[in-house]
């Protein structure tokens, strides 16, 4: 959009007064801004406040968004829009993810552990041999303050009904040695649809002390509201919900639970026993889940004993979802919504193979799970349905039982 009289005259006054950096920081920042404008404009077929028949959206405000340069950090604001998404085509989405690799590469190559395949993703990120310590932790530091305030953000701004937790595994050198630690991450669903990345933690296994203190992490930064939390049935991991997250549920996944019941049969009978067990989640209502699963325990009981024992014995855990909303229950009868985290996060940590340090593989999977944060608060798409939500709060004001 055109530069009004007015506002040509302020760029005028700040360019006058500006030395010879803030002059080309002040410069780069308003071309950028105009460019995104003139990019919605083009998206949207219309200026603000046009009436034209190619209008295809409506603007819905601004989000801010700092783009960093080596002229200094730019302060930009993305246009929304009410229906569908906008992301400017000159702003990089995975900026972030490219900095933490590069950060972590480098720290892994000063410190002597790099591979040979690492020595040559050096080369082809434009990085030599020569460089040093000290820009190595200039490098990390710069990362490592927004990437600390992402995870210590607060996380009372609303109510979380839906809690998922997993864990995936990387290798990282511990008191001089590889060892496989477990990356823990929670992602939650909010009162009004949407989803957020709530917190992650590394750690050397998945003891229940483990799990307590993440968990109690979350509730200090001030996750509430929760009723339902959706996990694979680690015994630390059950225990630390059942006594940190009071008044919440439990969600066994259906998934890790049917590879479980793989285990104790025959392989040629995985497909039926699977099927048989998949009728239990098609059910039309909490009754019938219930009395379905008594069903295939008996159904199954006669030839594998051991699988109706495990359906037996999960019962209560393998049919939590059927207390919520019928519309919920696809979403949330498994850990399934936090598949394509894991993948992407083991996509990018494959590439370092093994991690120098906790603090490099923390500050990666933090750059990953930011940029998903990020894409998913900058283009939101409810992830459960409208007008489904308020059936887990019975009226508005009611403080939840995990505060």
């Amino acid at each position: 959009m055109a530069l009004s009289q007015s506002d040509l005259l302020r760029l005028m006054e700040s360019l006058r007064t500006a030395d010879g950096i803030e002059l080309i920081r002040t410069l780069a920042q308003r071309i950028l801004q105009e460019l995104i404008e003139a990019e919605a404009t083009a998206r949207i077929g219309a200026e603000p406040g046009e009436h034209t028949e190619a209008r295809t959206a409506w603007r819905n405000g601004h989000r801010d968004k700092t783009l960093t340069t080596q002229a200094g950090g730019l302060e930009l604001a993305i246009p929304k829009v009410r229906t569908g998404s906008f992301f400017p085509s000159l702003l990089e989405r995975r900026r972030r993810i490219d900095q933490a690799l590069y950060a972590v590469i480098m720290e892994a190559y000063v410190l002597g552990v790099s591979t040979r395949s690492v020595d040559d993703l050096v080369k082809a990120l434009g990085a030599d041999t020569g460089i040093s310590k000290s820009e190595v932790s200039r490098i990390c530091q710069d990362l490592d303050h927004q990437l600390t305030a992402f995870r210590n953000r607060p996380l009372g701004h609303t109510r979380f009904p839906y809690v998922y937790l997993d864990a995936t595994y990387c290798k990282a050198r511990v008191n001089h040695q590889i060892a496989s630690r477990a990356v823990v991450v929670a992602t939650g669903i909010t009162e009004d649809g949407g989803r957020e990345v709530l917190g992650l933690m590394v750690g050397d296994s998945e003891t229940e002390v483990f799990w307590a203190a993440f968990l109690r992490s979350l509730r200090e930064r001030g996750l509430s509201g929760v009723r339902l939390v959706i996990a694979d049935h680690h015994t630390g991991l059950v225990k630390a919900i059942r006594k940190v997250m009071l008044g919440a549920g439990y969600q066994r996944c259906r998934v890790h639970f049917l590879r479980n019941a793989f285990a104790v049969i025959p392989k040629e009978a995985g497909e039926m026993v699977a099927a048989t067990i998949r009728t239990i989640f098609a059910q039309p209502a909490e009754s019938a889940v219930r009395a379905q699963l008594d069903s295939v325990a008996d159904m199954l009981g006669t030839q594998f004993p051991k699988v109706k024992a495990m359906l037996l014995d999960a019962k209560d855990d393998l049919t939590a979802f059927a207390s919520f909303p019928e519309r919920h229950w696809k979403k949330i009868q498994s850990t399934n919504p936090l598949e394509r985290i894991n993948r992407e996060i083991k996509r990018r940590t494959d590439v370092v193979q093994v991690f120098p340090n906790d603090d490099a593989l923390l500050r990666l999977v933090t750059a990953v799970l930011f940029e998903m944060h990020d894409e998913w608060i900058a283009f939101p798409r409810r992830y459960l349905p409208e007008g489904s939500m308020e059936q887990i709060y019975p009226t508005h004001d009611e403080l939840p039982p995990t505060t």
